[in-house]
């Protein structure tokens, strides 16, 4: 399987786990439909997840434009495991045995010469996917070939075509089901950062112990639960200094000030 993309997009993947970057797929994208994905917006050479994220979106959106019933589970790709991408690699084998018309296509000069896979680059060559992947077939006009063939993700139950209406819903709700795990992978990944946060000072707090004021109240606040601090709101500052601190005085003791003397005295 690894042999075909490579051979197909003169790449030089060396795992199946490297497919994580989704760039082999924006190209591959590319050759079946010319014009349906803009490759220079593609990050073929990178290590970034946000730019992982970002190819699979560009891979999603060409979905949604060429009607594809198939949702990308970009959450799980981005992660390189191997069971995540080889299923995905195998359902996107039969796409595009279903779909390719065995024209010639160069892949390296589509991509501008950058390089695709950690492996070693083989001299430039034109690229063709294997002759025994492919029903030959008549060519159809431009116009008679709009939508690509669909291949499901998993067995159909019912193969009667629902109105063209349902059909376009299903696919925004398709694609704003993508957007919406894409937004919760995210928030897990700062909720995890700002925990280890708190992690850290709660280790510091307790190294320093808890015979030290400050230090006590902090654990207070970070132990604290929802309930405790709805029922008591002020109970973790009803007992800090209502004295000036470093030359300001609370606003409480502005306005607790009496009058000065000489003013009681002249009346």
């Amino acid at each position: 399987m690894l042999n075909w993309v490579n051979d197909c997009l003169q790449s030089s993947y060396t795992k199946v786990e490297e497919l994580c970057t989704g760039g082999a797929y924006c190209q591959f994208m590319d050759m079946l439909f010319p014009g349906c994905i803009v490759l220079k917006k593609v990050k073929f050479n990178t290590n970034l997840e946000h730019e992982y994220i970002n190819n699979f979106k560009i891979l999603q959106y060409s979905f949604k434009k060429l009607q594809v019933d198939k949702i990308v589970p970009v959450d799980k790709l981005i992660k390189g495991k191997f069971q995540d991408n080889f299923e995905f690699l195998q359902w996107f084998k039969k796409f595009f045995d279903a779909n390719y018309g065995g024209h010639e296509y160069d892949a390296l000069g589509a991509r501008l010469g950058e390089t695709l896979g950690k492996g070693s680059v083989s001299a430039p060559r034109k690229s063709f996917a294997s002759p025994n992947t492919f029903r030959p077939a008549a060519r159809p006009s431009p116009g008679a070939r709009a939508n690509p063939s669909r291949i499901a993700s998993r067995p159909a139950v019912n193969t009667t075509r629902s109105p063209g209406g349902n059909n376009a819903q299903l696919e925004e709700l398709s694609t704003q089901l993508m957007d919406l795990r894409l937004t919760v992978n995210g928030l897990e990944k700062e909720r995890d950062f700002y925990f280890g946060k708190l992690r850290e000072i709660e280790v510091l707090c307790q190294d320093e112990g808890e015979s030290n004021d400050l230090v006590a109240k902090i654990l207070d606040i970070l132990y604290a639960t929802e309930d405790s601090s709805a029922e008591n709101p002020g109970s973790f500052t009803e007992n800090l200094p209502d004295k000036t601190q470093d030359g300001f005085a609370a606003p409480e003791d502005v306005e607790d000030v009496p009058p000065p003397p000489e003013e009681e005295e002249e009346y």
